[in-house]
């Protein structure tokens, strides 16, 4: 495994999230261009997490990580509260680079993905897969690193996405 010192972490759980959604809108928010206080859908997904999980203890930061939230037992729990299904790539990379950065901390976790409209969780371990992690962190450091953003791909997923505007209009 390479080994990438914590300094060099610098990278967010949303920008390996939105590596696996659009590199487009990765770069947009990497540059501090951020649409999501505008999103309906981001706000939806707020008010399920309120709802489902208003018992929890909310965002816990470590370092540039922000978990939704954490449970303490045998073993650290990481949860994340998502809407749907139809980024679950991107929703199991987000859990796995926290795994990764809990691991170099010297932190074992596992992480819990729940879909609360779905009534379904998932569980995320790390075990063989920091290399995959290692991969994505040199992408999204590829990407920020441009000058200018990548050309978007249209898909259905546009229709929804907060940056839609930049990309299509």
């Amino acid at each position: 495994m390479e080994e990438y010192p914590l300094d060099d972490l610098l990278i967010t759980g949303t920008e390996i999230n939105y590596l696996f959604i659009c590199p487009t809108k990765l770069w947009y928010f990497a540059k501090g261009i951020t649409m999501e206080q505008e999103s309906e859908w981001v706000d939806l997904g707020k008010f399920l997490h309120e709802r489902r999980y208003g018992n929890e203890e909310k965002e816990v930061q470590i370092g540039r990580v922000k978990i939704d939230f954490i449970r303490k037992g045998e073993i650290i729990e990481v949860h994340e509260v998502k809407k749907g299904k139809s980024m679950e790539k991107a929703h199991e990379m987000q859990a796995l680079y926290y795994l990764y950065y809990l691991k170099r901390l010297g932190v074992k976790a596992v992480a819990v993905l729940h879909y609360p409209q779905l009534n379904e969780t998932k569980e995320i371990t790390l075990d063989g897969r920091e290399r995959e992690v290692e991969e994505a962190i040199q992408e999204v450091a590829q990407i920020k690193s441009l000058p200018s953003p990548p050309k978007p791909v249209k898909s259905k997923k546009c229709r929804k996405c907060a940056y839609y505007e930049l990309c299509w209009v």
